[in-house]
């Protein structure tokens, strides 16, 4: 071996080392930050569950001029598919929501994600816009059980008083799979639509093992993953009737004299006893329910088209090519995640100050902001002049979703979790 390549070893063994280094001090800090091995390991494992869906979809909007030159579809044929996947996995959450409050939330979660990558590795060999719209029906119908069973096992993992940032992490999970769908299979799909097809397929399998070990948490909303940083606050410990924890809102409004309907305060055995039509008419009587279901619905809308039409948009709009679009919206990305997780703790920071409507201020406060700095940014045909706006707006919309989903929690029966969540993802627009 010559000495030039004996020090071009010697520097790519180093570079290898202080990458390996690096990566294990991230872990050891993360861990620290989540407050244990168990709940860093459950929060990564539903995160990357978040991430999986999410990465779908993207694949979907970056793989567009693939999927039209190779399947001489139009771009009404894309908005299809990712209508018809949405709409049927709405209809499917229903009985998922039955099962994710009465099965082994785990077990059920493990079997579908294998389903998930079946469905995925189907749609790389379709060779007509027929075929692959049945497997984009069949993928919808399998990733509906994400959502109930997701919402179900935060609640009964982790405590209220600290959902809002578990679920910025979790939901920032999501956000990753959507940078990979756009950067990752998008790029490669410019080699190969089936390849990055294939090639997001291939972690489902080992996901779904990882889920069906999972320890299933018991019902009630007690936090059952304790931190390593510390016991919960005093006051986040009191039962409720049923034995379920009094919410940090909860706690709040009796504090101001405020008092739950009578005709919507049922005890567990009710809850546990209630159909998918008298659960879904319950959840739908809950005006505050009804209210958050309206608000996140906005937002996950906004979300689902830039998933799918994001790159399309920026290659038009500011006439750029693929990588440079793509490399555009990793950057809006970028702002996304650090509002889904800024999102979260600070509706959980205002609520133990005693804010009662902190998770409902916080996510209304983000909602303007994005309104006002999408604007410049769609009228804007340069693409230098748009990414602050873009960023900025960004940032404020992921960061309304974490505190709206802890709310929803804090507010419904725990037993009806899944039901609920089921309810909301029905009544969740399509994205086209």
């Amino acid at each position: 071996m010559s000495t030039d390549e004996s020090r071009t070893a010697r520097v790519l063994t180093d570079a290898a080392a202080l990458g390996s280094a690096a990566a294990s001090a991230f872990a050891r800090r993360l861990t620290v930050a989540l407050g244990g091995e168990e709940r860093t390991r459950v929060i990564i494992v539903l995160a990357a569950i978040l991430g999986l869906s999410g990465a779908d979809a993207a694949t979907v909007g970056a793989s567009a001029s693939e999927l039209r030159a190779g399947l001489h579809i139009t771009n009404t044929d894309i908005g299809l598919l990712v209508a018809v996947s949405s709409l049927v996995g709405a209809v499917a959450s229903l009985p998922f929501g039955v099962l994710a409050d009465r099965v082994r939330r785990t077990r059920v979660l493990g079997a579908t994600i294998v389903l998930w990558g079946g469905a995925m590795l189907w749609s790389a060999t379709a060779t007509s816009f027929g075929e692959l719209l049945w497997t984009r029906l069949f993928l919808g119908a399998v990733t509906a059980s994400a959502g109930p069973m997701v919402a179900s096992l935060v609640g009964d993992w982790f405590g209220s008083w600290e959902r809002g940032r578990i679920y910025g992490v979790i939901l920032a999970g999501e956000y990753l799979g959507a940078g990979v769908g756009f950067a990752v299979t998008g790029n490669i799909s410019l080699l190969s639509w089936r390849a990055a097809f294939v090639i997001l397929a291939l972690p489902a399998f080992a996901l779904a093992v990882i889920v069906w070990r999972l320890r299933e948490p018991e019902r009630g909303g007690q936090g059952v993953l304790a931190s390593d940083l510390g016991p919960p606050p005093p006051e986040a410990v009191a039962q409720a009737d049923g034995g379920s924890q009094v919410t940090d809102a909860q706690r709040l409004a009796q504090e101001h004299g405020l008092e739950p309907d009578p005709e919507l305060v049922v005890d567990a055995k009710t809850a546990r006893r209630m159909g998918l039509v008298s659960a879904t008419r319950y959840v739908l009587h809950v005006r505050t329910n009804v209210v958050l279901i309206a608000a996140s619905a906005c937002g996950y809308y906004f979300l689902a088209g830039l998933q799918t039409f994001g790159l399309e948009f920026s290659k038009e709009q500011y006439r750029i090519d693929q990588p440079l679009a793509s490399t555009l919206l990793l950057v809006v990305g970028g702002g996304a995640l650090a509002g889904v997780l800024f999102g979260g703790s600070v509706g959980d920071w205002l609520l133990k100050r005693g804010r009662l409507n902190a998770r409902v201020i916080t996510p209304a406060v983000a909602a303007a902001a994005t309104f006002v700095l999408f604007i410049p940014a769609i009228f804007t045909r340069d693409a230098v002049t748009a990414v602050p706006y873009l960023t900025a707006a960004a940032f404020f919309l992921g960061a309304q979703n974490p505190p709206l989903d802890a709310a929803r929690l804090d507010i419904m029966p725990p037993l009806l979790w899944g039901r609920a969540e089921a309810v909301r993802t029905l009544l969740r627009p399509s994205p086209t």
